[in-house]
């Protein structure tokens, strides 16, 4: 009986991104070793998260409250806006300690292959905030991938007849990156996108 429970259980953890079988075999494993400290606190903390944290709003960040920290933060710059995919993509540019105005998340890219047309993303909702707000600055922050690109570029036309400025981040050789390791693609796009030193 208790195999046929923990084999569900290893196989639902199995279906989360960056866990196989094995790996999760393992996790839940290691975490039945001590139920006490391990196991149950985990159980809990993840009832807290699915009871508790929701998207804002605004932007579509997590958060415990209907607005997040970020879009209620009176210190950040109210006019300029970065549009991301995903809430994972808002944390990475905040991890970078660079960024400081307003995000908006589209909740993924244009797909003709996966079916995802303008209006299963965020999109409206980011134009209506565009149109009402006092923006000067849309920064697209997209992959640069095939349907990110293609995104991007609908955003820029999309948007280009509101007066506010679209740029896009930098894309080519990352910082501490070796030619050899590159792909064709970035290398061009770092050629493209050349700078004089």
């Amino acid at each position: 009986m208790s195999e046929q429970i923990l084999e569900k259980l290893i196989k639902k953890v199995s279906k989360l991104p960056g866990l196989g079988p094995r790996s999760s075999r393992r996790v839940i494993l290691y975490l039945l070793k001590d139920k006490e400290k391990l196991f149950l606190p985990l159980i809990q903390d993840m009832n807290d998260v699915a009871n508790k944290v929701k998207s804002c709003i605004e932007c579509g960040n997590l958060d415990e409250k209907e607005i997040c920290d970020i879009c209620i933060n009176t210190s950040r710059n109210n006019k300029i806006i970065c549009i991301v995919e995903t809430v994972a993509d808002l944390w990475a540019m905040e991890r970078s300690n660079v960024y400081n105005g307003k995000y908006h998340i589209l909740g993924g890219v244009l797909s003709a292959i996966d079916g995802i047309n303008p209006q299963q993303l965020n999109i409206d909702s980011l134009e209506m905030k565009l149109k009402s707000g006092d923006f000067t600055e849309v920064i697209i922050a997209i992959s640069a991938t095939l349907d990110g690109q293609t995104t991007a570029h609908y955003l820029a036309d999309r948007f280009s007849k509101l007066n506010i400025k679209i740029t896009r981040l930098a894309h080519g050789m990352p910082v501490g990156g070796e030619l050899d390791f590159l792909d064709d693609g970035t290398i061009a796009q770092a050629l493209k996108a050349r700078s004089e030193l």
